[in-house]
């Protein structure tokens, strides 16, 4: 399989899951095994650009599949926008479901820039299959990060870093566009302000 854009050629027992081999064989262990059940999104990896539990995985069905684990968006000297976002806006506490939240927000943003729509879009934007990137609300947010889970209840600053990230993120490759076209910060951080007191209820 290819890591990170890397070739690897490993021997696995057939029970092995893909979080298994990326941390016991491949040295990776950015990917968290949470509940293992693919119920918390601790294990979210990039599979050929698309979020995917990586403890639901079997490796042995994935030979020659691309993934992208949270080690292959940046590193402490360049890190993925996203990554310096959830460090500006102080979006994790204990960091144990972080690296899910980052990899999974990397696809999301990226799922959004495609133009593909949420249980939470209006129906009205729905009838519009133009393909143009969907606009995140923080509902939109929420939900299509539903799949993560938090146990400190750090979302309100999760889905700020998100905002501020919004825009900025290619299709599918998860690379950045200037970031030009998010508005202006001032505004955003009001209406991070104006909901963050909802998102904090929401998250107890």
């Amino acid at each position: 399989m290819h890591v990170n854009d890397t070739a690897h050629t490993v021997t696995v027992d057939h029970r092995a899951t893909v979080l298994d081999v990326l941390r016991e064989q491949l040295d990776l262990t950015g990917s968290k095994k949470g509940c293992d059940h693919g119920q918390c999104g601790a294990c979210t990896v990039l599979l050929e650009g698309r979020r995917a539990n990586s403890c639901l995985l079997l490796a042995v069905a994935h030979d020659g599949a691309h993934l992208t684990t949270v080690e292959g968006l940046g590193d402490a000297e360049d890190p993925h926008p996203l990554q310096r976002a959830f460090q500006e806006r102080d979006a994790f506490q204990c960091g144990y479901c972080t690296p899910g939240q980052i990899v999974s927000g990397v696809g999301m943003l990226c799922e959004a820039a495609e133009g593909h729509p949420s249980h939470a879009t209006p129906d009205e934007v729905l009838q519009q299959t133009t393909g143009e990137p969907a606009e995140l609300s923080r509902a939109e947010i929420r939900e299509r990060m539903s799949g993560n889970l938090c146990r400190c209840g750090a979302y309100p600053h999760i889905v700020a870093a998100l905002e501020d990230t919004s825009g900025h993120v290619g299709r599918r490759s998860g690379t950045v566009h200037p970031a030009s076209d998010g508005g202006p910060a001032s505004d955003r951080d009001s209406a991070s302000d104006r909901d963050s007191a909802s998102d904090t209820a929401s998250a107890r």
